[in-house]
């Protein structure tokens, strides 16, 4: 996979956690990637989905793609949310698997934590629950999911093996995944993947497709569905700019657990 042996993986942290600080705490600011409500819209998710997600959550959405439809949670199911952020995606999880259903996010930002259970107690959603942890190291019992999701997180990982790993041992024998992330259609440059700031602005984490999907197979998960997600796009000029030259995209996919 892409190169991250001159990464200084410390600094990433700190990045990706003030970055993310300020999502969770600035949403009117201007990123390098798009945020709020009108972005879900044009990713792709229903009016009807999103009328149920708290107003102070979905401000600080941040994702890449749409995948819960492939996802297609089932009531009473057990759901991990990897970088949950302000819980967009968890509170739509809850919406979707019901009161008779579990949801468990899961994110390194103390402020995104503290932003979606502010957001969860006003909810009255006992049945939803925010861990602090590293998506490499999660903090959940082995088999006790029927279904992981991640939006536009794994990328940020410099240890992308150890996060597969992690979803197949938290996942039940045929349990699935369910994501959007960043790739690349071609291997990104030694300058760019040893960039901790572009890691953190989801652009020098963006593994090759072919070896992104590798690592989902070898982790002992089956792919079933791939799809880009041509609605996304990022900002910034520089953003812009190595999509161009690497093809740099975003991507859903579900897979499942033999």
């Amino acid at each position: 996979m892409t190169t991250t042996q001159q990464l200084d993986v410390t600094d990433l942290h700190r990045r990706v956690q003030a970055v993310y600080q300020q999502v969770a705490e600035q949403p009117q600011r201007t990123y390098h990637f798009d945020m709020g409500p009108s972005l879900a819209r044009r990713l792709g998710y229903p009016d009807e989905l999103l009328d149920q997600i708290p107003d102070e959550a979905l401000e600080s959405f941040a994702g890449v793609g749409y995948f819960l439809d492939l996802a297609a949670v089932r009531s009473g199911e057990r759901v991990l949310d990897l970088g949950s952020g302000s819980g967009t995606d968890s509170f739509a999880a809850a919406a979707l698997a019901g009161a008779a259903g579990e949801v468990t996010g899961v994110d390194m930002t103390k402020a995104q934590l503290a932003k979606a259970e502010l957001v969860r107690g006003r909810a009255g959603l006992e049945h939803v629950r925010f861990l602090e942890g590293r998506i490499e190291h999660l903090p959940i019992e082995e088999s006790s999911c029927d279904l992981v999701i991640s939006n536009g997180v794994i990328n940020l990982s410099a240890d992308k093996p150890a996060v597969f790993a992690e979803v197949a041992r938290v996942l039940v024998p045929g349990g699935r995944l369910a994501l959007a992330d960043i790739v690349a259609e071609k291997p990104l440059a030694e300058s760019i993947t040893c960039d901790a700031e572009l890691w953190a602005a989801c652009v020098g984490g963006a593994a090759q497709i072919d070896d992104y999907l590798g690592e989902v197979e070898r982790a002992g998960l089956r792919i079933d569905t791939t799809r880009d997600n041509t609605a996304y796009a990022f900002l910034s000029g520089s953003a812009r700019g190595a999509t161009d030259t690497y093809g740099i995209k975003s991507i859903s996919l579900l897979a499942h657990k033999h």
